[in-house]
């Protein structure tokens, strides 16, 4: 018995092109983020799969939206897999952060373990709450394959306590809109990851920055 979750990265965005922190602001796909969520239904059409979840904001409700397209599947959104809260810091670029908070932008790039973003999250709490929402559904499937369709700083983290990676290096892990990376379970201890950040079916105006 195993469980194979397909953890999906939602589709690009406006703000994804002008490189805003996001957070928990409700941005909604972009055209091309679209297509994306196309392309990558399209890849997933033929498996037989068991259920669909997402985080509940709107970039990843509408991708797993289209792709579930093809499966006649409900979506079951999970709040513990938002992105993680960017606080006043969302809406910004990075050159505008350092700008404004030079010095916790500077920490939190050091060690973002080390601070509280303003009026957001710590690090450790976006990892406790991603981390938990993946155990419950790999414990509710433990025979089975569902789709995941989250945040990037939730997928980093949820990568990295699968395979014991330093969580402070979760930055170097790339990870593009509408990517698709495969995780294989027996047990949570015995975590795989078989595929990461994947765009194969990225091609031409959809690859983004693939």
């Amino acid at each position: 018995m195993s469980c194979r979750v397909y953890l999906i990265r939602h589709g690009e965005t406006e703000w994804n092109t002008t490189m805003k922190f996001q957070g928990r602001t409700d941005i909604p796909l972009s055209e091309r983020g679209r297509r994306q969520a196309v392309s990558l239904g399209k890849r997933l059409a033929a498996l037989k799969l068991d259920a669909f979840y997402a985080s509940d904001l709107v970039r990843a409700y509408e991708t797993a939206t289209i792709i579930s397209s093809h499966h006649g599947l409900p979506i079951e959104t999970v709040p513990g897999l938002r992105e993680l809260n960017f606080g006043a810091w969302e809406g910004l670029t990075s050159t505008e952060i350092k700008k404004l908070f030079p010095d916790e932008i500077k920490q939190w790039w050091e060690n973002p373990f080390s601070i509280r973003i303003p009026g957001g999250e710590t690090y450790n709490e976006l990892i406790e709450r991603s981390v938990k929402a993946i155990k419950k559904l790999v414990a509710r499937h433990s025979d089975g394959q569902v789709v995941v369709v989250t945040h990037g700083g939730a997928i980093r983290s949820i990568v990295c306590s699968v395979l014991g990676i330093d969580l402070s290096k979760y930055w170097q892990l790339g990870l593009h809109n509408g990517s698709l990376s495969i995780l294989d379970f027996t047990g949570w201890e015995y975590g795989i990851l078989t595929l990461f950040n994947d765009c194969s079916h990225l091609t031409g105006n959809n690859a983004g920055i693939c």
